[in-house]
Protein backbone atom coordinates (compact mmCIF):
# COMPACT_ATOMS: atom_id res chain seq x y z
CA UNK A 1 0.00 0.00 0.00
CA UNK A 2 2.98 2.25 0.60
CA UNK A 3 4.96 1.91 -2.52
CA UNK A 4 1.33 2.50 -4.39
CA UNK A 5 0.84 5.48 -2.49
CA UNK A 6 4.10 6.72 -3.15
CA UNK A 7 3.07 6.61 -6.45
CA UNK A 8 0.13 8.69 -6.28
CA UNK A 9 -2.99 9.74 -3.88
CA UNK A 10 -5.44 7.09 -3.72
CA UNK A 11 -8.96 6.37 -2.09
CA UNK A 12 -9.21 3.45 -0.41
CA UNK A 13 -11.62 1.60 -2.67
CA UNK A 14 -8.73 2.19 -5.51
CA UNK A 15 -6.37 0.66 -2.56
CA UNK A 16 -8.37 -1.92 -2.39
CA UNK A 17 -9.35 -3.35 -5.35
CA UNK A 18 -5.12 -4.09 -5.69
CA UNK A 19 -5.80 -6.45 -2.68
CA UNK A 20 -7.32 -9.90 -2.50
CA UNK A 21 -8.93 -8.89 0.64
CA UNK A 22 -12.32 -7.04 1.68
CA UNK A 23 -12.49 -3.30 1.91
CA UNK A 24 -13.17 -3.40 5.42
CA UNK A 25 -9.95 -5.19 6.04
CA UNK A 26 -7.87 -2.42 4.10
CA UNK A 27 -9.78 0.15 6.24
CA UNK A 28 -7.97 -1.39 9.07
CA UNK A 29 -4.83 -1.21 7.75
CA UNK A 30 -5.43 2.03 6.35
CA UNK A 31 -6.43 2.82 9.91
CA UNK A 32 -2.97 1.39 11.43
CA UNK A 33 -0.71 3.28 8.91
CA UNK A 34 -2.86 6.44 9.71
CA UNK A 35 -2.32 5.88 13.21
CA UNK A 36 1.78 5.05 13.16
CA UNK A 37 2.01 8.42 10.68
CA UNK A 38 2.53 7.41 7.28
CA UNK A 39 0.18 8.64 5.77
CA UNK A 40 -2.86 11.37 5.71
CA UNK A 41 -6.49 10.95 5.03
CA UNK A 42 -8.71 13.87 3.32
CA UNK A 43 -12.07 13.42 2.70
CA UNK A 44 -13.50 14.97 -0.68
CA UNK A 45 -16.86 14.23 -1.17
CA UNK A 46 -17.95 10.78 -0.41
CA UNK A 47 -14.11 9.70 -0.84
CA UNK A 48 -11.37 9.31 1.38
CA UNK A 49 -8.14 10.01 -0.34
CA UNK A 50 -4.82 8.52 1.10
CA UNK A 51 -1.57 10.17 0.73
CA UNK A 52 2.21 9.32 1.85
CA UNK A 53 2.86 11.51 4.95
CA UNK A 54 6.34 11.89 6.41
CA UNK A 55 5.83 11.39 10.31
CA UNK A 56 5.62 7.83 10.04
CA UNK A 57 8.88 7.84 8.10
CA UNK A 58 10.76 9.78 9.87
CA UNK A 59 10.24 8.10 13.21
CA UNK A 60 10.99 4.35 11.76
CA UNK A 61 13.84 5.85 10.30
CA UNK A 62 15.22 7.36 14.04
CA UNK A 63 14.25 3.91 15.42
CA UNK A 64 16.32 1.85 12.65
CA UNK A 65 18.82 4.23 13.15
CA UNK A 66 19.03 3.55 16.57
CA UNK A 67 19.91 -0.66 16.44
CA UNK A 68 21.95 0.35 13.57
CA UNK A 69 24.50 2.19 16.18
CA UNK A 70 23.44 -0.52 18.81
CA UNK A 71 23.89 -3.06 16.49
CA UNK A 72 27.63 -1.30 14.97
CA UNK A 73 28.80 -0.67 18.79
CA UNK A 74 28.06 -4.27 19.50
CA UNK A 75 29.93 -5.71 16.82
CA UNK A 76 32.58 -3.46 17.50
CA UNK A 77 32.71 -4.52 21.07
CA UNK A 78 33.95 -7.93 19.81
CA UNK A 79 36.63 -6.94 17.32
Amino acid sequence: MLRMLSRNSLTINSLAENFDMSRSAVSKHIKILYGAGFISILNIGRERHCTLKQDGFKALHAWLKYFDQFLTSISHHYL
